[in-house]
Formats: C-alpha cells, structure tokens, sequence
C-alpha cells in the first residue's frame, strides 16, 4: 500500500457509494476483503500517513492562529498597497510566534525528560 500517491484516496472513498463511511463497510476490497485484514506492513504505513496527516493539520492550525494574532495586531485598515510597517510588524509577529511555539516545544520536551527519569 502507499499513501503518497493520488491513487491512494481510492483507500477511503468509493465513487459513487457515499464516500468514506462506504469505505469501511464489510467485504470491502479498499481493506483487504471479506475480512478487512492489513498486513503487518500495510498497517505500519497506514500508521505513517495518518500520523503525517495528523501533522499537517496540527500545522494548518499553527499557521491560523499565527495569521489570527498578527492580522489583529498589525493591520489597521486594510487597503489596496500593503504599508512597509505594516510588513514588517507581519514579519516580526511571525517570527516572534515561531520562537515562542519552538521554546514552549522544548520546555514540553524538558519536563517530559524530567518525568520519565523520575
């Protein structure tokens, strides 16, 4: 099985047949048939690609909270001509949003270490 081609949204949708719940239905060639058994490495990619999609949307959501908070603080009224300040207030939020996500990240990770070596 692979996740990464266009193919491969064949796996959870059925054209015609109602989209992803058909998909999961008994007998259902997408998961190996009659039974719905995956081998050992069709599950470890599954595993992969939903942890990667899992990853995207975490991203996604970053990526509007990010535009949320810099849009609010920065742009005054919106016009046709994007102003140098207000540039370059877009650009330091954003980059003081990154820095303070990858600190918060590895506090996360310190104390996590912490725990496990208690």
């Amino acid at each position: 099985m692979n996740f990464d081609t266009p193919a491969s949204s064949s796996l959870f949708s059925s054209p015609g047949a109602g989209g992803m719940d058909s998909a999961f239905g008994s007998g259902t060639p997408a998961l190996g048939g009659a039974g719905g058994s995956m081998t050992a490495q069709d599950s470890a990619e599954l595993q992969e690609f939903l942890a990667m999609e899992q990853e995207k949307a975490r991203m996604r959501l970053q990526i509007q909270a990010m535009t949320d908070l810099c849009w609010d603080k920065c742009m005054g009224q919106p016009s046709s001509k994007l102003e140098s300040k207000t540039e370059a207030c877009m650009d330091n939020c954003a980059q003081r949003f990154v820095d303070v996500s990858l600190l918060i990240t590895q506090r996360f990770a310190t104390m996590l270490q912490r725990q496990a070596n208690m």
